[in-house]
């Protein structure tokens, strides 16, 4: 019998395997590669990527388990705050700025400016609603957040806009995968909170690309971490957990103490057959939307006007940002290297509108919009053009979210949850919910180890 399986390879499976790795424990990944929704590629000097891109700093989850692994991170250097609209291209600048700046219609500027005092005014809210406090728990912190302006939509908050003033809000806020009308007001107000510099914001970027945490990971757990095994139940038993699953063709099984079940909300869903009811009831509520990225390597010889940039709004384009991969190379070195690497981010309907197209379409509508946005012959710098997809990328936070919180937190016995859909902070949520399912497993374990009856000694009077 195993100590613990981890059901998911992902970035929230990885980190619980990785605080119970000196427990007998095995991982399942039902894909070919570990990581999930994090995956770079290195190429030379600089890195393709597709998924996760941005990661907590000091004094996070994050750090530590970058620290535990031996991997490096640094702050992303470069303007966060570029925007591409209406032929206008702003490098840097305070946001509210913006409305001033970008070329539109007074109606539009009168809008832009209306919802922007809405959401301002949300957002001072917002700051006295996420600041820690001194003695709570980080649930209970989490719960005040998901709580906060949770009963209607972001469309509904800021009202309806000409096309061009929802058009700068709706590039913000679909980056959390769900659209205006999707999106509870209290998520909108809190990504705006981090556009204007007021947030706890995921400013570090892992130099050599993400995947070098998830591979190190990996590589540590040895054959411990088993790639195309599909799992179909997860089953209590009086003292243990069955984990039912299918690889390379053949249904096997393995028994455990402990479980952490370390995939998406749906699967966990449907995997979990004999968990609580309330609890399967609100798995099946979360709700995800979808990403498609496409990344690009380019071989330009000479500087780009882009180089102190990081990131890249982009209203009315078939992406809501562009991602300038190369920004920690150019924040480290003395003369310009030659090449660079691009990610674009398409999320939320952006995302929907491309999932069922071929990576050749998805590529000439990206690059096509991403040559228009940069210029300077970008599209005759590319020497390398890959795309990945993901119907259910990244859970949002929906009108009535808060109310299923507490049901998730309250786990089931022996099985423990853990992911990105039970926090507001992407990819140091699923690290923060990974360390928890591995901390409540090992509790459980070592109550197992004392209770063991002790051989091999006597004692004589």
């Amino acid at each position: 019998m195993k100590d613990a399986v981890i059901v998911g390879g992902g970035l929230a499976g990885l980190s619980a395997a990785w605080r119970l790795r000196h427990w007998d424990t095995v991982v399942l990944e039902s894909g070919d590669r570990v990581g999930g929704r994090i995956r770079s590629e290195r190429r030379g000097d600089y890195w393709l990527n597709w998924g996760g891109h941005v990661f907590a700093g000091a004094g996070s989850s994050t750090d530590a388990l970058l620290n535990e692994v031996g991997v490096m991170a640094v702050q992303i250097p470069g303007s966060l705050q570029g925007l591409s609209m209406n032929g206008k291209f702003i490098k840097k600048g305070h946001i509210a700025t913006y409305p001033f700046r970008i070329p539109m219609s007074l109606s539009s500027r009168v809008d832009t400016l209306r919802a922007g005092l809405k959401v301002v005014s949300g957002v001072a809210k917002y700051t006295g609603v996420v600041r820690k406090r001194a003695g709570e728990s980080g649930a209970m912190r989490q719960q005040r957040i998901y709580d906060f302006e949770n009963s209607t939509s972001f469309q509904d908050f800021i009202g309806n806009l000409s096309e061009d003033a929802a058009a700068l809000f709706k590039t913000t806020v679909t980056r959390s995968a769900g659209d205006m009308d999707e999106i509870s007001a209290g998520a909108g107000i809190g990504y705006f909170s981090l556009v204007l510099g007021f947030g706890q914001g995921l400013s570090q970027g892992i130099v050599g690309g993400p995947s070098t945490l998830t591979e190190s990971i990996a590589a540590a757990m040895g054959d411990r971490v088993q790639l195309g095994a599909v799992v179909h139940e997860v089953v209590h038993k009086k003292d243990s957990v069955v984990v039912r699953y299918r690889q390379d063709g053949v249904d096997r099984e393995v028994e455990a103490r402990t479980v952490v079940l370390a995939t998406t909300a749906d699967v966990s869903h449907k995997i979990g057959v004999d968990l609580p009811e309330d609890l399967r009831r609100a798995l099946s509520q979360i709700k995800y939307g979808p990403h498609v990225s496409t990344a690009f390597l380019t071989n330009e010889t000479t500087a780009r006007p882009w180089d102190d940039i990081y990131a890249i709004a982009a209203p009315k384009r078939s992406f809501a940002i562009a991602l300038n991969q190369a920004s920690i190379v150019r924040g480290t070195e003395s003369v310009r290297k030659p090449g660079g690497s691009f990610m674009t981010f398409s999320p939320a309907s952006l995302g929907k509108a491309l999932l069922e197209k071929s990576e050749e379409e998805v590529i000439k509508t990206h690059l096509a919009d991403l040559d228009q946005v940069l210029g300077h012959g970008f599209a005759d710098s590319v020497v390398e053009a890959k795309v990945d997809r993901w119907k259910n990328a990244s859970p949002y936070c929906f009108p009535g979210r808060a109310k299923i919180q507490s049901t998730l937190m309250r786990g089931a016995d022996r099985v423990f949850l853990a992911g990105d859909y039970l926090g507001t902070l992407y990819t140091e949520s699923s690290i923060t919910t990974g360390f928890s399912a591995a901390q409540e497993a090992a509790s459980v374990l070592a109550t197992h180890r004392q209770a063991r009856p002790l051989s091999g000694l006597s004692v004589v009077a």
